[in-house]
């Protein structure tokens, strides 16, 4: 296991479960010290307790509770991280939710402003904070925000609202990346397709049976392990990726080819 994030600070949101903690124990791997966030703070403490049965993890991982939709949780959040750890080195921006499941004329209103509320606005204050960090420190800092390959890249019935969020985090990625490179801050985004978590389950469907069925919708004929998708995002989080900025980089078997 290399160590390329030895004596760096991570920063992950979502991180109570699926992609979030999988992003978060791969940086830990890899020597940096690491900062869970979530609302839930059961799931980040399992978390914190994965990293410690983890024999490779060479950083610390602890957990803040925090909502990112609220900008005094977020400003708290960075401020604590900086506190505990003396910098921001990496954020991942990978809270996010879905909400409903029909066509366009059908969306509630609620499920709508929530899906914007987390997706879109979370990713916004989360990387306004992020960056008034990274750029009062000489090395900067890197940033990458989990979007999703459907939005920007590929369009599926019954799923606008969600499809409508990650288009817009896909977007201001883009936007960030050019606004503040100058700052020293590298902004990227990854935009999983259906990976091994719970929120590639369809209702009532088990392991067993995705599987199957993305024998017939996916090129690749699986999901993408967590591992691979935080591989994209440590890749794009890393010194290897220096030159790299505002890439939407697609991790999803092919799916939107």
């Amino acid at each position: 296991m290399t160590a390329r994030f030895s004596g760096k600070t991570a920063l992950v949101t979502g991180a109570g479960s699926g992609l979030g903690r999988a992003v978060a124990l791969a940086f830990a791997a890899e020597g940096a010290n690491v900062v869970v966030a979530g609302r839930g703070r059961a799931a980040l403490d399992e978390t914190v307790a994965q990293a410690a049965r983890q024999a490779a993890a060479a950083g610390t991982v602890v957990a803040v509770a925090a909502d990112v939709s609220r900008s005094e949780d977020v400003r708290a959040l960075v401020r604590e991280s900086v506190a505990r750890f003396g910098s921001l080195d990496v954020a991942v921006n990978n809270a996010g939710v879905f909400r409903g499941g029909g066509p366009v004329a059908e969306l509630s209103e609620e499920d709508w402003r929530t899906l914007l509320d987390v997706n879109v606005t979370g990713v916004l204050l989360s990387m306004q904070a992020e960056i008034d960090a990274m750029r009062s420190q000489e090395s900067g800092g890197a940033i990458v925000n989990i979007s999703s390959n459907l939005g920007a890249h590929l369009r599926v019935p019954g799923v606008a609202g969600y499809v409508a969020s990650k288009a817009a985090v896909s977007a201001l990625t883009r936007a960030a990346a050019v606004d503040h490179i100058q700052d020293g801050v590298r902004i990227n985004a990854v935009s999983p397709g259906p990976a091994a978590t719970a929120m590639s389950l369809l209702p009532g469907e088990n392991e067993a049976e995705r599987a199957v069925r993305m024998k017939g919708e996916s090129p690749l004929g699986r999901v993408s392990t967590t591992a691979e998708v935080a591989a994209a995002v440590l890749y794009l989080a890393s010194a290897d990726a220096a030159s790299v900025v505002g890439t939407d980089l697609v991790v999803d078997g092919g799916a939107s080819a």
